[in-house]
């Protein structure tokens, strides 16, 4: 701000000169912290989009995951009667040669070996994954020693399967 005093000193030219440098340098300082602001705003707003995009894509996966561990589920439970009912079937098929090499006693365990792996079969077949897994837990709880001897097993022969 330049006085019209035709009388002006230069003390007071430099001191309205101060002035002026100092409102600009306010006025861009104003403007810097707008600017931050708004950017700071806008990052938000995209953060929040980013952020719901991911949650909907994440709860998508998990949609997929679940339906098709389900599916895998009940193929396995498929393919474990088909074991069963394939076992008990070479089993029985053996029950006579058992009889015939050891005696009809132990040809009668067989057979009746063969009776439980059909029953067991057709158990896995009518039972849901839910029975089943519920079925599981109380097997647990009743023994968990057992449970633990029996995981072990499972895991040293798919050790033993998967070395190979």
């Amino acid at each position: 701000m330049v006085s019209n005093d035709t009388t002006a000193t230069p003390e007071s030219i430099a001191s309205d000169n101060t002035a002026e440098a100092k409102s600009h340098f306010n006025s861009a300082l104003d403007e810097a912290k707008a600017g931050a602001t708004a950017m700071g705003d806008e990052a938000r707003q995209k953060a929040g989009q980013f952020s719901e995009k991911a949650r909907a894509q994440s709860e998508e996966f998990a949609e997929q995951a679940t339906a098709k561990a389900g599916e895998l589920a009940n193929e396995g439970k498929a393919k474990a009667s088909q074991a069963l009912s394939g076992l008990s079937r070479i089993v029985d098929d053996n029950a006579t040669l058992i009889d015939e090499k050891l005696g009809a006693k132990y040809g009668d365990y067989a057979r009746s070996a063969s009776q439980s792996l059909k029953d067991s079969a057709a158990s896995l077949d009518e039972k849901s994954l839910e029975e089943l897994s519920e079925d599981a837990r109380e097997a647990i709880r009743k023994s968990p020693a057992t449970a633990v001897g029996v995981a072990a097993l499972a895991g040293f022969v798919l050790a033993r399967i998967f070395r190979r």
